[in-house]
């Protein structure tokens, strides 16, 4: 059933206060970037981080606000608190911002499968935010975030019927420590006549190999995340268990391989889709030129088609390299790329709270 629970309503100013768990992050800088760009339906807006921070002046709106510490009073008279923050801090301290009349909305992996926590884009589900028994909303991961805007779309017509995704994902993926690991591995290997015989690359950089199992500048690596069973990584899974609730399609088959580049931010994915029936290009292309939050860049004879150069800093997901399967009328293929900060991340916790801000005023 919908979380309805805060009676006493938005603060003084008509307006309801907003709470950014994780401020002073990686993603956090972004949302606060993003809350400062889109029109504001926010009160008060109150900056929370660890200790360590507070005290700590951040701008968000033009003005400069003081970050206060992570603490249960810090969540007085809040209406809406979107968490930046890692799982095990989403996990103890989410329930109990909603415990205090909060609605969460929480960025982390903690609580995306939980059956009564919605998992939404609202693109494709904005009506899940409603049913929300926990009081929590969980944003999906950056990942799936890069192709489900696309994917909705064309499922909402023509059905989606199996999935196989390969993705190319940023070093931001990884948080600040995968961005400085791959600068301090291009400052090791700049001007050096690398890439001619094995292992030369992970000589030149020795140990600094930071959140991934090999080097990742002038490399590919075929692996994110945790390993899980069956030699599958806890990436991978997650593109495939958060599709199917995002789409609601329980029993989707997807597989999925996630690999590592050497790109600063924004993810690209190939994408094998099949649907219950015949598509064509035409109508594919029709459909995610007028999708909400998509952009059709596909003219390949032009060289026109999205690369992360091209997509980063943006709030879309661009689609390029349409095309029907070679020998499946039911399948298309395409290519898709979206900025993981961005929409991948805060834009989408920003939409998610915007909705319940809607309900509450």
């Amino acid at each position: 059933m919908a979380d309805l629970r805060r009676a006493d309503g938005p603060g003084r100013s008509g307006r309801p206060t907003l709470a950014v768990v994780g401020a002073t992050g990686a993603v956090g800088t972004v949302m606060l970037q993003i809350l400062s760009q889109r029109a504001d339906v926010w009160g008060e807006i109150r900056l929370i981080a660890s200790p360590r921070s507070a005290g700590r002046k951040l701008a968000v709106r033009g003005e400069e606000t003081e970050v206060v510490a992570l603490t249960e009073e810090a969540f007085d008279g809040v209406d809406v608190a979107m968490f930046d923050v890692p799982d095990e801090v989403a996990e103890r301290w989410a329930p109990l911002a909603a415990s205090k009349g909060a609605v969460v909305v929480d960025n982390s992996g903690t609580f995306r499968m939980d059956p009564e926590v919605p998992l939404v884009v609202p693109e494709v589900n904005p009506h899940a935010v409603r049913m929300r028994p926990r009081g929590i909303i969980a944003n999906p991961s950056c990942t799936t975030l890069s192709m489900i805007v696309a994917l909705g779309a064309l499922h909402a017509e023509f059905g989606l019927r199996e999935l196989v995704v390969s993705s190319y994902q940023a070093v931001s993926g990884a948080g600040r420590a995968g961005v400085a690991t791959l600068r301090q591995q291009l400052s090791l290997v700049a001007g050096t006549e690398l890439g001619t015989s094995p292992g030369d690359v992970r000589r030149a950089v020795g140990d600094g190999t930071g959140p991934f199992p090999e080097p990742v500048a002038l490399n590919v690596v075929p692996w994110a995340g945790s390993p899980r069973e069956d030699g599958w990584s806890s990436e991978e899974l997650k593109v495939r268990d958060e599709s199917r609730k995002i789409l609601g399609l329980p029993a989707l088959p997807v597989a999925v391989t996630c690999v590592r580049v050497p790109v600063i931010t924004t993810h690209s994915l190939t994408v094998h889709a099949r649907f219950e029936g015949e598509v064509t290009v035409d109508k594919a292309r029709e459909i995610l030129a007028t999708a909400p939050g998509v952009v059709l860049f596909d003219n390949p004879a032009a060289g026109e088609f999205p690369t992360p150069a091209d997509v980063v800093g943006t709030d879309p997901t661009w689609v390029g390299r349409v095309r029907r399967a070679l020998d499946d009328p039911t399948a298309l293929e395409l290519f898709v790329c979206g900025d993981n900060l961005r929409k991948g991340s805060a834009l989408n916790t920003a939409q998610i709270a915007e909705l319940v801000a809607a309900e509450l005023s």
